[in-house]
Parts: structure tokens; sequence; C-alpha cells
């Protein structure tokens, strides 16, 4: 790959594997909801070749960073992150043969490391952490120490990037087009605050009438919570991510750890999506939400990544048990019901 022209090796860019990022498809939900007097689809973000919707953010950066040159063919790319981003920017690396260092921490999983390193990502792990059990900061301390380190380095910065943010204003084009109608609400997970942000400045940007909804954790401080354990990945954060701003969405829904894994075993039960454990916090969240949605509305969801990583844990009845105690009656519910 080095041995091409720098213009060659950009337009690997829309190649091969990246070249199906985005365009995911949209599906009705008719049997999650059946009592609804709203309809339900859902963008199935899973089927991003990386699995996630993380995959969109990553190649929007790196594209970007290659246009205005701050990439080049020699640069080593490193980035915090326990999962989805550092897969789908482990993905674009390895296609366009950049070296790449993910900087993780001990809450990511066996699954995820093992993923990374497939791709061919050089592992980086940090141990200590100044507030017990969040890593975010350690994680990103070692990023800057490694940049000053490596000459050629480029930090993606997902947390503050603006081409992050601007990745998913296709998400919302696609919506629009899988419709043939604009939404009236919209439910999405918040992290880094670039699906949301995107989302929320398309509809803004394009007049729309939708409500831009934000799910976010309970033990998030994103949309003004208090920092508290967290068990479930993929949504919420112990620090306010730069790309945040007031006003961001119209509301915002607090979901807890059991509510999501209640959301994914609903979600699978009813509708054979195996989903990974923040789109189980969405699907809870329109569940909570639904008493002011109004009749006949059309209310999309974004389900961000699969399954399949999340089988020792929400898919785990040992697990929920470990953590939740014995809340069997609720899937015995959900399995009557289905």
């Amino acid at each position: 790959m080095r041995s091409h022209t720098e213009n060659e090796w950009s337009k690997c860019l829309t190649e091969g594997v990246l070249s199906a990022i985005g365009n995911s498809p949209l599906v009705r939900l008719k049997r999650i909801f059946v009592d609804a007097h709203f309809h339900v689809f859902a963008k199935l973000e899973a089927t991003n070749p990386g699995g996630s919707s993380k995959d969109r953010a990553a190649l929007s950066i790196i594209s970007k960073a290659i246009e205005k040159g701050r990439i080049t063919p020699g640069t080593t790319i490193v980035e915090s992150s326990s999962g989805n981003m550092g897969i789908g920017l482990a993905q674009i690396c390895a296609y366009l043969g950049l070296r790449f260092i993910c900087v993780v921490d001990p809450k990511t999983t066996k699954q995820n490391l093992d993923l990374l390193k497939a791709y061919g990502a050089v592992v980086d792990m940090v141990t200590d952490c100044s507030r017990p059990g969040d890593f975010l900061q350690a994680r990103i301390d070692r990023v800057q120490a490694l940049l000053r380190l490596i000459p050629d380095s480029y930090w993606p910065n997902q947390y503050a990037n603006h081409d992050n943010a601007k990745a998913y204003y296709d998400t919302m084009r696609e919506i629009g087009n899988g419709l043939g109608r604009d939404p009236d609400y919209l439910f999405c997970a918040t992290s880094t605050c670039g699906t949301v942000r995107g989302c929320a400045e398309y509809v803004r940007a394009n007049q729309l009438k939708t409500k831009v909804i934000a799910v976010d954790a309970i033990g998030s401080v994103i949309f003004g919570g208090k920092v508290s354990k967290r068990l479930i990945p993929g949504h919420g954060a112990a620090r306010r991510p730069e790309l945040y701003a007031p006003k961001l969405a119209e509301e915002c829904v607090h979901v807890s750890d059991l509510e999501c894994v209640v959301g994914c075993r609903r979600l699978v039960l009813h509708e054979a999506i195996m989903a990974g454990g923040s789109s189980g916090g969405v699907i809870s969240a329109v569940e909570r939400f639904k008493s002011v949605i109004s009749k006949d509305a059309t209310v999309v969801v974004i389900l961000p990544d699969r399954g399949e990583r999340y089988l020792d844990t929400v898919y785990s009845d040992t697990w929920v048990k470990e953590h939740f105690g014995d809340v069997s009656h609720l899937w015995e519910t959900t399995r009557a019901a289905a």
C-alpha cells in the first residue's frame, strides 16, 4: 500500500470493505411495541463492516485528516477506545496500511481486545486511574504521552473532532430517504455525542420537525447526571465530551444498566435482533417515553452495534444474576408475550 502515490492511496477510502460503510437498513419494529399508538423503525448500524455506527465516525475522521494532509502513508494513528471506535479505526487502518495504537483499559472486553489484535492494531493497556473505575482520563493522558513520543502521529480525538459529528449527517439523510418522510422522533444513545450532535445539526440545518431524544446512562455526566458505576459500555461518559452542546436534544432519558439488559432481551425475543447494550437502553427509553409520543407518530431508533460482543454480559443469565439478582421473571414475562 505504501508504495503507491499518496493520491492513489487516498482513493482507497472509497474502495473495498470501506465502501460498505453506511447505508444501513431501516426496519419496522412491529412486535416489540405491539400496543403502541405510534410506528417504530430501527436503523441497524450493526450491518456496517466493523459492526457498529462508529465505522462512520472513524471513516469520516480519517478521510478528512488525509484530505487536509494531516495523515500520510507513514502516519501512526493513536486513539483511546474501549470498543467500537477502536475496532472501526483498526479496520480502516488495516485497509490503508496505517499503524494503529489503541489505548484501552482493564474494562475492555477480551473479545474487543482480540478483534483489535486481529486487525493488526497495537493494544496499549492503561492500568492506573485517578478516580476508581474511571479510566477515560487515564487513556487520554496516555494518548497524549504517545503523541509526544511518536513522530508523525495523529490523534483522531473522537470526543472533540467535529468530523465525528458530521459523519451522522448521512445517517439522518438515509433515514429520511428510507421512510420517504422525516421522522417525528429520533432516539439515539450518547457517548462522545457524535451521533446525537450530527443528527441534531442535520435536523436544524434542514428545518425538520424531528424531535431528537438523547438516551444517556444513569451514572453518566453528559446531560447533568452524577458519576456512578456503570456496567454497560457504549453509552454514557464520566466526563462531558467537547462535542456536547447545550440544547443538543429536545429531551434526555437516563436509563439504568438493567433497563439496557431488558431492552436487549426484548429485542432479540420479539424482533430477532441481537443488538448491543446501548441499543437495549434506547428501546427502554422509548418504552418510558411512549406516553408523550403523539398518536400515529413515526419514531426511529438508532441501534448502534451488534450483540455478539455482549454474549458474556447482557445475554448471559449468569452475569445478569450476578449483578442484578434473580430477575428471571422479566424474561419469563417477555417470553410469554413474544
